[in-house]
């Protein structure tokens, strides 16, 4: 019982731990400067996001391609501009962290 006690609070710790550093990620690949966590900002927030593609199984990889090559329509006429600098694992990373929050 100890043991599985441990592995839960390690298990917790681990997911906050990289909740936070995918956060950091986001902010240093600039995408905090249009969307914040839970207010929309330029462009929506990373709660809307979550809540709007929850339960879609192919969210994730049309995410990642949206991010990297831009887009509009979907959020408003403010259109994202392409992220092609930031790594592809990176956004994979940013997406799937995005698509987690409640």
């Amino acid at each position: 019982m100890k043991y599985i006690f441990i592995a839960l609070a390690t298990a917790g710790v681990l997911a906050t731990g990289s909740a936070a550093a995918s956060e950091k990620l986001a902010q240093s690949s600039g995408c905090m400067t249009c969307h914040a966590v839970d207010r929309k900002a330029v462009g929506p927030s990373y709660k809307d996001i979550a809540a709007k593609y929850r339960g879609d199984k192919g969210a994730e990889a049309n995410l990642v391609k949206k991010v990297k090559a831009g887009g509009s329509g979907v959020w408003g006429a403010i259109p994202m501009p392409p992220n092609a600098h930031v790594k592809e694992d990176d956004i994979k990373t940013i997406v799937q962290w995005i698509l987690s929050t409640k």
